[in-house]
């Protein structure tokens, strides 16, 4: 597979297809399923790709428009950032499109001026934990908001230069 081309720029109809390419390959990655989409989903997500100051990243296909990935990084203050929504399609998994992804936000929030990314991952998920450890994320010693089973989200944490 050539390499996916990257988009910034805040294309609705990208991101629409790119949200709901993720929460039907990978329903278990996400608090919000794509019932909750067609509750109002839509609509505060959409809100959420406009918020002002945020980096929002698709990734599509070499070949098509196709999204294959995407990543958000969200202020959290003035020295803190959030990474949200990482997704990276299973056609492509295994390629290094969730490092660049990451790498791409973490550039950004370098860029301004931010000193620690933070983030949060469902139980369960080997997968993306291990891109983050890759990545020099820890866990932060304390677990996030609970999910339906019970279990808590992991919080993970990597400070900046």
């Amino acid at each position: 597979m050539t390499r996916p081309r990257i988009r910034t720029a805040p294309d609705r109809t990208l991101w629409r297809a790119a949200r709901l390419a993720a929460l039907t390959d990978a329903p278990d990655a996400y608090k919000r399923g794509l019932a909750d989409w067609y509750r109002g989903g839509e609509e505060e997500w959409m809100a959420r790709l406009e918020m002002t100051g945020t980096f929002n990243v698709v990734a599509v296909g070499a070949q098509d428009e196709r999204p294959v990935g995407l990543v958000r990084g969200v202020p959290q203050g003035a020295e803190v950032a959030q990474v949200r929504s990482l997704w990276v399609c299973s056609t492509v998994r295994g390629q290094g499109l969730g490092d660049r992804l990451l790498s791409l936000v973490t550039g950004w929030a370098q860029r301004s001026g931010v000193r620690a990314l933070s983030l949060a991952v469902l139980p369960g998920n080997v997968h993306a934990l291990a891109l983050y450890e890759r990545h020099g994320f820890v866990r932060a010693g304390r677990t996030g908001d609970p999910v339906p089973s019970g279990a808590r989200e992991h919080l993970m944490a990597k400070p900046l230069r």
